[in-house]
């Protein structure tokens, strides 16, 4: 009985969990209008590395994320953060309103 309780506390705590935070962005000063699902400033495309689980703000590493490559996956283009101070890696998809000149120039780099 217990097992089972902690394998579906174990299932919750991986779930989105959809926060509605404006910031300003660390790398470019950027301000953000959070929309519950923002995980990257607009305009540099550059995140922090805050999350264990979407949207739990339980990671205490608070690196910079820098946004390292582009993929094009099931008609969405995929950006990649890799954290300057822990090095983990994340994927997000860019979104309206990104700026798509900056996706453009981390996809040439690639």
């Amino acid at each position: 009985m217990i097992k089972s309780k902690m394998s579906e506390n174990s299932r919750r705590a991986r779930r989105f969990q959809k926060k509605i935070e404006n910031f300003t962005c660390e790398k470019c000063k950027g301000k953000n209008i959070g929309s519950g699902y923002t995980n990257h400033c607009k305009k540099c495309l550059w995140s922090k590395h805050v999350d264990i689980n979407p949207g739990d703000r339980a990671e205490k590493c608070c690196g910079m994320m820098e946004p390292t490559e582009i993929d094009f996956k099931n008609g969405e283009f995929i950006l990649t953060h890799k954290c300057s101070k822990c090095g983990k890696e994340r994927k997000n998809a860019i979104g309206k309103g990104d700026n798509f000149d900056m996706a453009i120039e981390i996809a040439r780099k690639k």
